[in-house]
């Protein structure tokens, strides 16, 4: 017998799954065939930051990644292979780096360079959260956009358009914050 959280999981996935049924009988059978999202979401793994529930989107509408603090390192081979497949083979337009307010991971971050800045000879112990959190250290409370928009210069790409967004956990809304065009530039090829 699962555990109870478990099981309360899997009856919820029943009692959703028949409602969809009951209001769309072939929804399933569907999005079983493929899917075309239009947008790719770069998120935070926080359990609060749910991009299908605070977006009211259904299965299928958004093509998502999410990682501690919403990084995108040019080194993850797994961030790189979504935005990858994403843009060349699901066909997204739109390319969304969604932060969070009260994000654990952004706090771990400022306190590390807080921390930095207080004591200059001090290094942070190495564990698999701070080699992660790392690049974010630096740019602390800054929005770069850099590391994500040479990736989608290539000769066989389409327009894309990278948004910033901020969810306000507060509030329960998404402000933008940045909107840019990645073309395709000769010299970037």
């Amino acid at each position: 017998m699962p555990h109870e959280s478990i099981q309360t999981l899997l009856n919820a996935n029943e009692e959703w799954s028949q409602s969809i049924i009951k209001d769309s009988p072939t929804f399933f059978t569907q999005l079983a065939i493929g899917q075309s999202p239009k947008i790719l979401w770069i998120g935070c793994s926080d359990s609060r930051v749910p991009e299908s529930v605070i977006t009211a989107s259904k299965p299928g509408d958004i093509f998502v990644h999410r990682n501690i603090a919403n990084q995108f390192h040019l080194n993850d081979d797994s961030a790189l292979s979504v935005l990858t497949y994403a843009v060349k083979a699901v066909g997204v337009e739109h390319v969304v780096l969604v932060g969070h307010t009260n994000c654990g991971g952004a706090a771990a971050c400022l306190q590390a360079a807080k921390d930095a800045a207080a004591d200059k000879d001090a290094s942070q112990p190495e564990t698999p959260l701070t080699r992660w959190l790392g690049p974010l250290i630096g740019r602390i409370q800054s929005l770069d956009l850099s590391s994500v928009l040479p990736q989608l210069r290539h000769p066989n790409a389409k327009k894309v358009t990278v948004h910033g967004w901020v969810y306000d956990l507060a509030r329960g809304r998404i402000d933008e914050l940045v909107c840019r065009e990645a073309k395709h530039d000769e010299n970037s090829a």
